[in-house]
């Protein structure tokens, strides 16, 4: 397989603080122009969005992908599984930084038991190409749960 390249972009028009910008997922078209504001960032969304949650987006549905592969792997695999992440941005000293991306997931998983969901859960989160872009900058964790 080929690798795979994908691409957004970005306007931004005016100072951080009163500007605005757009996001648009180019290579899909799935999507955008999204309004992105600071305020979407640090306070309120108003129905724009923020990079953080872009990162969240792609952190569920990459984790959705990993853990499905893992359950199948191991012959369980699953009817459907719910993911969510949030990712928080804090202020730190000098600055801001994506501090945290906590998953939370629900599965209906035939044939398998609480204990070896959370056990996949925790592969899946390890093993997600996504955890992988985050692991050693941001704090990773997940919570699972069989439906």
């Amino acid at each position: 397989m080929p690798d795979a390249q994908r691409t957004a972009e970005a306007v931004w028009e005016g100072s951080l603080a009163q500007g605005t910008g757009a996001v648009t997922l180019t290579s899909s078209g799935a999507a955008g122009p999204l309004p992105v504001t600071w305020a979407s960032r640090t306070a309120r969304s108003e129905g724009k969005t923020s990079p953080e949650e872009l990162v969240a987006a792609a952190h569920a549905s990459c984790y959705c992908m990993a853990l499905s592969h893992i359950l199948g792997e191991a012959g369980t695999p699953p009817e459907r599984l719910e993911a969510s992440a949030t990712v928080t941005f804090a202020q730190i000293e000098g600055g801001f930084k994506v501090a945290s991306s906590a998953l939370t997931v629900k599965g209906v998983v035939p044939g398998l038991d609480a204990a070896g969901f959370k056990k996949a859960a925790e592969e899946a989160k390890d093993g997600c190409p996504i955890s992988g872009a985050l692991k050693g900058n941001v704090a990773l964790s997940v919570e699972a749960s069989l439906a």
